[in-house]
């Protein structure tokens, strides 16, 4: 593979108890079981690294294409594959949730990293909402809501629409509702802190509720409901929109119509087709979709009527 060829990957699905069939039916991933929640689409994580479609390294994990052929995402300096790139599709709501930020996975969670993520929402229910948030004033009265299962009262929610955009930094307390189709971006991290679960059994037993975790990683207070949600309803096509710029991503949304160059001037850039067909160059792509393109890519030349979500890391880490 020389460093202007597109990194195609397979898809590692994961089967949910929230997890519904729109990846199967909407998608055409490949089937299997039933209740398919996540599709991990750009992954190294341990939990499920994609391999390589196609090329000299057809089969090859992206774990062990980033550890032996780093040149390709520009020698940058991180010792894992920094991003992990999903689209859930949540048939239930999801547990009401909280993750660590990097010094307290580090700390409690074998070194693993925290877990900073941002969704785009590819669909959803007329009038639905999102958990995003907390109302408790001080830790105290957050340990107190939690111990005595005063959840309704704790939360805050959101309304969203058909492309919104989200941002979720660590500590706050959020959780996607039932008929949402996400794609998240976020830091190749597993970690995830449940703060309630609705009292619902997996293999007949409640899954695990992390309390005391929860309590400990959660900003107090917290005003999440009111910072990084974004509307791109009304954005103009054929142009590259950037929806988020942080310490971990950048992250940015393209609805094509025609045609579209930009330069790929990225240690790597990510690419994610959440609706339509097209070509990257004479490479055919269509909804579902996720490549690489590596450092030195060049000219990214984009044909088609496609709704595209691009990223990159912040690589000076």
């Amino acid at each position: 593979m020389n460093k202007q060829d597109v990194i195609a990957l397979e898809p590692v699905l994961k089967e949910n108890i929230w997890g519904g069939s729109r990846l199967v039916t909407e998608f055409h991933y490949r089937e299997e079981g039933s209740g398919l929640g996540e599709c991990w689409g750009i992954s190294a994580h341990p939990h499920g690294d994609c391999k390589i479609a196609e090329g000299p390294y057809q089969g090859k994990t992206l774990s062990w294409l980033y550890q032996e052929h780093r040149e390709l995402f520009g020698n940058i300096k991180s010792p894992e594959f920094p991003l992990l790139v999903k689209i859930i599709d949540a048939k239930d709501k999801l547990s009401i949730q909280v993750h660590p930020d990097d010094a307290y996975a580090k700390e409690h969670e074998n070194g693993s990293l925290g877990k900073t993520e941002c969704w785009y929402v590819m669909d959803c229910p007329e009038n639905a909402e999102l958990v995003i948030g907390h109302n408790a004033k001080t830790r105290e009265e957050l340990a107190e809501m939690v111990h005595a299962g005063r959840y309704e009262e704790l939360i805050r929610r959101v309304p969203v629409k058909k492309g919104d955009f989200v941002q979720i930094i660590p500590g706050t307390i959020h959780a996607i509702t039932e008929g949402m189709l996400i794609l998240e971006t976020q830091q190749s991290s597993d970690v995830t802190y449940r703060v309630y679960d609705y009292g619902r059994l997996m293999n007949g037993k409640p899954r695990e509720i992390h309390v005391e975790q929860s309590i400990a990683v959660t900003n107090v207070p917290d005003e999440a409901d009111k910072k990084g949600l974004l509307h791109t309803q009304n954005l103009a096509k054929n142009e590259l929109h950037e929806l988020i710029s942080c310490e971990y991503y950048r992250v940015w949304k393209l609805d094509l119509a025609g045609s579209f160059t930009m330069k790929q001037d990225f240690p790597f850039l990510l690419l994610s087709v959440l609706e339509g067909e097209g070509r990257i160059g004479e490479l055919a792509i269509k909804k579902g979709d996720h490549f690489i393109l590596p450092t030195g890519y060049g000219n990214v030349f984009l044909s088609g009527t496609m709704e595209l979500i691009l990223s990159t890391a912040d690589c000076t880490k």
